[in-house]
């Protein structure tokens, strides 16, 4: 692909980089960007450094925040009883929109890969367990932790590393339920997800 500009073709290569887009909706990207009044163009290109050089991760469980403390972690009305453990910053953006959780969460930056090279040692493991630590004595101390880990092999490796840490605290670990989903017909589940709904089955109320 040959370009009439160095600074367009710069352009270009530097938005290709970005997960899912590939060189020519790059370059249908820098071009409509050129056809925008330039300060739309600077307030975006401000808006991305700001973000790259301003968002931190919470202190406390390690979800991205603008603060010390995310928004979750600092908004007294969420059940501080229960923690949600989950893979990154996504997974709390999922479950988040389900509208459905109210308690906090712990962000592990990642699940346990020994084929990418990614020990217990790489993840905060050890924070959740300095936080439950200094947590016992709390006005509303953890009751549960519920695993929210992707269900394949490192998710569910991770998962059993978690459970045998968190022993020694005694509280209900649980996990999210896994199963059939939402109009879908049993003859195309797989038999581990339809083994995994039978297991969990629940009563009619």
């Amino acid at each position: 692909m040959e370009f009439p500009s160095k600074l367009i073709e710069d352009a270009v290569t530097e938005v290709a980089k970005l997960p899912g887009i590939g060189k020519k909706t790059a370059l249908r990207l820098v071009l409509h960007l050129l056809k925008r009044d330039e300060e739309q163009t600077q307030t975006l290109a401000q808006s991305l450094t700001a973000m790259r050089t301003k968002v931190k991760y919470c202190q406390r469980c390690h979800n991205l925040s603008d603060d010390d403390l995310c928004t979750i972690c600092a908004n007294p009305r969420r059940d501080g009883s229960i923690i949600c453990v989950v893979e990154d910053t996504r997974d709390v953006l999922a479950v988040e929109n389900t509208a459905q959780y109210k308690g906090l969460y712990h962000v592990l930056g990642g699940i346990i890969s020994p084929v990418e090279g990614i020990g217990p040692s790489d993840l905060h493991i050890e924070s959740l367990i300095h936080r439950l630590a200094n947590n016992l004595h709390a006005d509303e101390p953890v009751k549960e932790i519920i695993l929210a880990l992707s269900p394949t092999m490192e998710g569910d490796t991770t998962a059993f590393y978690l459970q045998k840490k968190l022993r020694p605290f005694n509280l209900r670990i649980s996990t999210i339920a896994r199963g059939i989903p939402i109009g879908g017909d049993l003859e195309y589940a797989d038999e581990v997800t339809l083994g995994r709904s039978i297991l969990s089955r629940v009563v009619y109320e």
